[in-house]
């Protein structure tokens, strides 16, 4: 029976365990939500307050910059990110600064494909999910297996992707419609309106 037994093995040995928690901690930090198993993000929850508490208790005033710098130094511990640590105390921190703990959340998303593990939803009190923030970006229409078959040959041709321009396979260079208007030879409209001339049947005369 695991009595008195603290923390989840998660499967790792103690170094790999502790590589991962640091590296969860910075992708929450930086994302301010993150999706992973329910084990790892009940694991990872104490790990993260425990950094944001050190980081809060360096935002108050009667703190002298040695005590703020050792703070500092006791995140980069386990952050090796500088700019990870420079958001948990100049934009996470402050935002806890009247909270007495209780800095993240945990959201049940149901099982995992494949294995059937719990997943779940770690993130941050107050980074809801805003959709007014979000800017809708229109994606190019879909093209089916058979438009890309064509435009895979057109390629292969090396013709162009315009449809007024032409490429020749041999010479390489581009002619337009108006070139080939322009090329074309042009009849006056006197000899194009005439008819042409039936060739002349010749008869021979019946011998009596």
């Amino acid at each position: 029976m695991r009595h008195r037994v603290a923390h989840r093995k998660l499967g790792r040995l103690s170094e790999h365990r502790i590589a991962l928690l640091r590296s969860q901690a910075a992708a929450l930090i930086r994302h301010e939500r993150i999706e992973t198993t329910l084990a790892k993000a009940k694991e990872l929850r104490p790990f993260v307050e425990r950094l944001i508490t050190v980081a809060k208790r360096s935002q108050n005033g009667e703190k002298t910059s040695a005590q703020k710098l050792f703070a500092r130094r006791l995140v980069l511990r386990d952050l090796s990110d500088r700019r990870v640590v420079a958001k948990l105390f100049d934009t996470i921190a402050p935002r806890y600064e009247d909270r007495p703990g209780g800095y993240t959340r945990i959201l049940k998303l149901g099982f995992r494909r494949g294995d059937g593990a719990d997943v779940a939803q770690l993130e941050l009190v107050g980074s809801e999910y805003n959709p007014q923030a979000t800017t809708t970006t229109t994606s190019a229409p879909k093209r089916g297996v058979g438009g890309r078959l064509r435009a895979a040959a057109r390629r292969l041709r090396g013709e162009a992707k315009g449809p007024a321009a032409k490429t020749s396979a041999k010479t390489g260079t581009e002619t337009t419609t108006e070139d080939s208007e322009q090329a074309a030879p042009q009849t006056p409209p006197d000899v194009a309106d005439q008819p042409a001339d039936k060739p002349k049947r010749s008869r021979k005369k019946k011998k009596e």
